[in-house]
């Protein structure tokens, strides 16, 4: 597909609330209590293109440290939200309640939830937060994560689902964090994002299996500005459970990749000058320790989870130490950029 190559300095929307500090939610990685109680069957059965507030209350922390507040939650998502018995879900937090509160600073988040009841489910939820945590070993530009042990409580009936689920940054609290501003344009096409950047998200995305993500259709992506001079783009990406990493059952590589399945890897970086890709190789190199520890530490993922993450990058790491093997996957296969 032939797209325009544009800047795009004047379709920037200012972050509406914008705080002027990082939240410190992300800032801890023990798990979160939470304690979310709604009209949970109401809440799940809303799915339609006309989707409403649901009011609850969310509790969090135990003992003195706890406490409550008054939150609306809203279903989100797209695939998941169409395919999972349990969809996802933002919280809008009561922005002049949260001081004081693990949220200060926060406004609406999206709580990541199991897929299904079933413990594979959550084994893979646990999968997808350690690839967040692997980005942010790689990259500060990352949205940070918190895991949480969640109780949902069923107010009109009673029952209670116990499962891990996790909090992502929101774009508001990312864009203060690293000095920039959210674009909220659509075709953004790639080339305009700072090189170095997009080159190194596309080496995770190769990394971690996943070809679900694009800058132009601003699928799984973030889009944000540098507010400093020279004003770089930067493309955030987001959602991994279509991942080989991952290798959820539903997952199954787009029809515009020539793989059959998510585990196998496929690069959809363009073509940059060798300074750019091997200055984005070298930062996998030098993070891996650091990644491969993010992936051990995650509570509860059982050790056969760990080890199969940990040997699908192993692969990886196997390909970038082979110049032979560097040029075939990611020279060869790079994409070209194409003008009107």
């Amino acid at each position: 597909m032939r797209h325009s190559l544009v800047l795009l300095p004047l379709l920037l929307a200012p972050a509406v609330g914008a705080q002027t500090n990082a939240s410190h939610l992300f800032l801890d990685h023990e798990p979160l209590a939470l304690r979310l109680e709604t009209d949970l069957h109401a809440l799940t059965r809303d799915r339609g293109t006309q989707r409403k507030d649901h009011p609850g209350t969310l509790q969090y922390g135990s003992g003195s440290d706890s406490g409550s507040l008054a939150v609306k939650l809203r279903t989100r998502g797209i695939f998941r939200l169409k395919t999972c018995s349990f969809p996802p879900i933002r919280l809008d937090l009561p922005s002049h309640k949260v001081d004081g509160t693990p949220f200060a600073g926060e406004d609406r988040l999206k709580l990541v939830t199991h897929c299904q009841r079933d413990r594979l489910s959550e084994r893979n939820l646990l999968r997808e937060y350690a690839l967040y945590r692997v980005l942010n070993a790689v990259t500060d530009t990352s949205f940070r994560v918190r895991l949480a042990h969640v109780t949902y409580v069923d107010s009109a009936r009673h029952d209670t689902i116990i499962r891990y689920g996790f909090l992502i940054e929101s774009d508001t609290a990312l864009a203060a964090r690293i000095a920039a501003t959210p674009v909220r344009a659509n075709n953004v096409y790639d080339p305009v994002i700072e090189a170095s950047y997009m080159t190194l998200v596309a080496v995770f995305q190769y990394l971690i299996g996943n070809n679900d993500w694009s800058v132009w259709g601003r699928h799984n992506m973030a889009v944000f500005q540098k507010t400093a001079a020279p004003r770089p783009l930067l493309a955030v990406p987001y959602d991994f459970d279509f991942s080989g990493a991952v290798n959820a059952p539903y997952a199954s590589p787009p029809p515009q990749v020539p793989i059959k399945t998510v585990r196998e890897r496929w690069y959809r970086g363009f073509c940059q000058p060798d300074s750019v890709l091997l200055g984005a190789i070298a930062r996998f190199r030098a993070a891996k320790d650091s990644m491969y520890a993010n992936v051990r530490a995650v509570p509860d993922l059982p050790e056969g989870d760990v080890r199969n993450v940990l040997q699908y990058f192993d692969d990886f790491f196997k390909v970038i130490e082979n110049p032979g093997a560097v040029r075939r996957e990611f020279v060869r296969n790079c994409r070209t950029i194409q003008l009107r």
